[in-house]
């Protein structure tokens, strides 16, 4: 079991994280274009994963997810920065995507128990200052039986790189806000979803398939 984050400690790195990608905003698409059709392929792939229903879209960002939505769902998207909202509210405009955007923090999550059917985040535990806390909030939202689908990349198992990983973590997270070591997997697990399948798109990037009991 992990060591419990202060509040302190968490609003200071949230305020971060939250700067940080209010600053990115205005790059975040081009950047996003560098994952190239292998990443729009695993978009694909994960929101095949999720039946038409009342969703919740946890780290929309931009809308990167727009494309993909299963037609027939209600959609909420949350993001912590507001830049990146407002860009996904013109892209939403323009792609004519029925979406409610809304400015939260994961790990707070102002919506009341057993809201959602199905709950998806895509590369955002990645940057959530407590991913344990966020996952328990996205536990919380779910109704019992509630899918969960997460595409993430994870510290690796191999025994050269997974110690890289988490030498370099600290430079690249106070760089851009991403901690790339994260065990996304075993922290999916540890917030009481079941895991149903987890697929290895690459070493690092997994598809994670999950579900509240």
């Amino acid at each position: 079991m992990r060591n419990p984050i202060s509040e302190r400690s968490r609003s200071r790195a949230t305020a971060l994280v939250r700067a940080r990608y209010n600053h990115m905003a205005p790059l975040f698409d081009f950047v996003e274009r560098g994952g190239g059709e292998r990443l729009r392929q695993w978009r694909v792939m994960l929101w095949s994963k999720v039946e038409p229903c009342n969703i919740l879209e946890a780290g929309v960002g931009t809308g990167a997810n727009f494309p993909f939505y299963p037609g027939g769902s209600k959609v909420t998207a949350i993001d912590l920065s507001a830049a990146m909202l407002r860009r996904a509210s013109e892209k939403a405009s323009r792609l004519k995507v029925d979406v409610s955007l809304e400015e939260m923090d994961v790990q707070a999550l102002q919506f009341p128990d057993n809201a959602f059917d199905a709950v998806v985040a895509t590369l955002v535990f990645c940057a959530v200052p407590d991913p344990i806390r966020g996952l328990a909030e996205m536990k919380r939202v779910c109704k019992p039986g509630c899918k969960a689908t997460f595409l993430e990349h994870v510290r690796s198992s191999n025994a050269v790189l997974g110690p890289v990983m988490d030498f370099f973590n600290p430079l690249m997270f106070w760089t851009v806000g991403d901690n790339f070591n994260r065990k996304t997997v075993e922290n999916v697990a540890q917030r009481g979803f079941t895991i149903e399948k987890v697929t290895d798109l690459t070493g690092i990037f997994k598809l994670i398939e999950a579900r509240k009991p």
